[in-house]
């Protein structure tokens, strides 16, 4: 790769300039950081996000969804498929990790683990303990505190009642040998942070926002039924690309790891991937700053899978983006996403309000688990039927039928909920799905 391609940066504040999380974060892009789509903070020392340490006898924490990773596919290009386990203790997760079956094998440095990780891929699929609601960080931290960092995004919840697991709430991440976060950026093309409570390091890829794009054409020529499926179904989470092919494709990249007690941040549109060298916790989350909000109005969505994060931009665009408000509204607001801007063209404006319905409405819907989850129409057998009167008359109030279904679920979905809070419509016995790993919908509208 040729040294004038942005780095990722490695930054040491001081306690007084960690302190203000959003100004470091301001000061970091003005040197550059953003540029990398990915940087690293190493704490001053006056940090101590936990001051009780990291007993796992102590840890009285449980592992809700554990997913199995299965990956398929050859020669650096490869599919991951998310398969949900039993319920677990950190405790029994951390004897699985340490287990023959799981633990991290022998290595000379980094780079021979690395090796060892593509080469691998495929065999003997991992355990993740991923998106555990909640935080270990202690909460009379006021720095850099993951689970209340007061950004921009705190209007979601501070304006409309709302929260969103693991976006603008943390989510506890445990890893072991092998574990995979696949090519993706955040949801709205959000910021993100992560910091590595303990245990194994973690490597880090990134592209710089720039080449975004190009990392884009790869994946859908090389995964074409994905892509006419879902042109954004990197969004998915389910895409691995090894660094073989980036290069063999001329798409920059950088690599990075973290270790125990480091920051990472990822900026706007900046895509990354990754996977833990052994057992460690990690907490996450995400956040917004002004600068976000034109890659947030322009950002991808994915269409084919209701179990996604949607959030309006309107509350933000009114608060950052005054001038530009009413012709975004009428879809006229002409300009480019920040990382094409040889690409002129109006931003995607807001939902239309629902007449006869309050214009802030907030739906939870949920994914059932495969048992119970509906054939699709193209999974449904057909069957073909002698056409008589009465199967004409039958097929007709079937139709009124369906109707009224549709007209039902549309009202229901515009009454007024209890803000802060979710309305579980699965049947008795069939738990909501919020995996974020597994694409947790909170489809949120707020106008």
């Amino acid at each position: 790769m040729q040294r004038s391609e942005p780095r990722i940066m490695v930054f040491m504040p001081s306690w007084e300039e960690f302190k203000d999380f959003s100004g470091y974060i301001e000061y970091m892009e003005s040197k550059g950081a953003h540029k990398a789509g990915l940087a690293k903070i190493i704490p001053p020392r006056e940090w101590v996000p936990r001051k009780a340490g990291y007993k796992l006898d102590e840890m009285n924490m449980t592992i809700p969804s554990a997913i199995e990773q299965q990956v398929t596919g050859m020669q650096g290009l490869y599919q991951q498929f998310n398969i949900q386990k039993r319920p677990m203790s950190v405790k029994q997760f951390y004897e699985m990790a340490m287990s023959e079956r799981y633990m991290t094998p022998k290595y000379f440095d980094y780079a021979d683990l690395e090796r060892k990780y593509w080469k691998n891929i495929t065999y003997v699929s991992a355990i993740y303990g991923a998106d555990v609601a909640g935080s270990l960080t202690d909460p009379d931290v006021k720095e850099w505190n993951i689970n209340s960092l007061g950004t921009i995004l705190d209007y979601v919840n501070k304006d409309y009642g709302i929260s969103i697991a693991g976006v603008n709430t943390a989510y506890l991440y445990f890893g072991m040998w092998k574990t995979s976060f696949a090519w993706h950026t955040e949801d709205m093309d959000l910021y993100s942070i992560n910091y590595l409570h303990f245990g194994a390091p973690k490597t880090w890829y990134a592209i710089p926002p720039k080449y975004g794009r190009r990392l884009e054409k790869l994946a859908n020529t090389n995964f074409v039924e994905s892509y006419k499926a879902c042109p954004a179904f990197l969004r998915h989470k389910m895409t691995l690309i090894s660094p073989q092919i980036l290069r063999q494709n001329n798409i920059p990249y950088n690599k990075i790891t973290q270790e125990p007690g480091e920051i990472m941040v990822t900026f706007p549109f900046g895509y990354h991937a990754g996977f833990n060298h052994g057992f460690n916790c990690a907490e996450s989350t995400n956040f917004a700053s002004p600068r976000w909000v034109e890659y947030g109005k322009r950002a991808s969505q994915c269409h084919c899978n209701s179990d996604m994060v949607k959030i309006s931009m309107q509350t933000f665009v009114r608060r950052f983006q005054p001038e530009r408000y009413e012709n975004w509204l009428r879809g006229m607001d002409i300009g480019c996403h920040p990382e094409e801007p040889d690409k002129i063209c109006a931003a995607p404006p807001p939902p239309p309000c629902i007449s006869g319905y309050s214009q802030l409405d907030v739906a939870a819907v949920t994914e059932e688990p495969e048992s119970f989850a509906e054939p699709t129409a193209s999974e449904k057998p057909v069957e073909v039927a002698e056409t008589t009167p009465e199967a004409e008359t039958e097929s007709e109030d079937e139709s009124e039928e369906g109707k009224r279904e549709r007209e039902l679920k549309r009202c229901w979905n515009n009454l007024d909920k209890p803000r802060g809070k979710t309305v579980n419509l699965l049947p008795s016995g069939v738990q909501e799905n919020t995996k974020k790993m597994r694409f947790h919908t909170k489809l949120i509208i707020l106008e």
